[in-house]
């Protein structure tokens, strides 16, 4: 997916919620804010500092962006305070030990087992690892890509509330979901992506009240229509 002439700002302190249909280019935005993918044309600003190019370590150690990939990314032969201790091999040891118990604080269920091997772990004590271990350097953006995918109902709402809390502090979340409505209901803002671009920017609360949620969700023309007539 290329992303075409794409427009967005997401708030400090705020959960903004990227929607729209597969292909639209969700992820694509995500992994280019971390620098995994190249801009071509264009600039990523984060608190008025021109951020463009900036590899995704230089995003983590200098500009406290971190992300959280679709999918399992853990050690999984390694035990949970050794996969702990692997997310803030950038801040050193000292600093890690120090910050592990105040992001066990936010996983008591990942706390139980961190001795046991990740491999043991459930789905939603995995994504849970994935997000503390994030959240050891502390950023000031999160970018967070379909972290409902595979977790029971219960599960995704601890996951949830943990970002509610984290934006709370003031924590900037730009999140990827394909859990339209029940993320809607915890974020602040939402984004809808079309072919690349941008169609929609409305409060969360609104759009999941809008009767033409589902049209807007799944695409197509409809999208575009619906949000030239939101905007009048």
């Amino acid at each position: 997916m290329i992303l075409n002439r794409l427009s967005l700002r997401a708030r400090r302190g705020a959960v903004t919620l990227l929607i729209g249909p597969n292909g639209a280019g969700k992820s694509t935005v995500l992994k280019t804010l971390f620098g995994l993918l190249k801009v071509r044309e264009g600039r990523i600003r984060l608190g008025g500092r021109d951020i463009t190019g900036a590899p995704p370590r230089r995003m983590l150690t200098e500009h406290g962006v971190a992300f959280v990939p679709q999918g399992r990314n853990l050690f999984p032969q390694l035990t949970v305070w050794e996969n702990l201790e692997l997310g803030g091999i950038t801040i050193g040891m000292k600093a890690t030990h120090e910050r592990i118990p105040e992001v066990l604080e936010l996983f008591p269920r990942v706390r139980e087992r961190l001795h046991s091997a990740a491999s043991t772990l459930s789905g939603g004590e995995q994504k849970q690892l994935e997000v503390g271990r994030a959240l050891l350097l502390r950023p000031r953006v999160l970018l967070i890509d379909e972290p409902s995918i595979g977790l029971s109902p219960l599960v995704v709402a601890d996951v949830f509330r943990v970002l509610r809390e984290l934006a709370a502090r003031g924590t900037t979340i730009l999140m990827v979901e394909q859990n339209v409505k029940t993320a809607l209901k915890m974020a602040d803002e939402a984004i809808a992506l079309e072919s690349g671009r941008q169609v929609l920017h409305r409060p969360a609360d609104e759009l999941l009240a809008d009767p033409q949620l589902e049209t807007l969700f799944l695409g197509g023309a409809g999208a575009a229509d619906a949000a030239a007539a939101a905007g009048r």
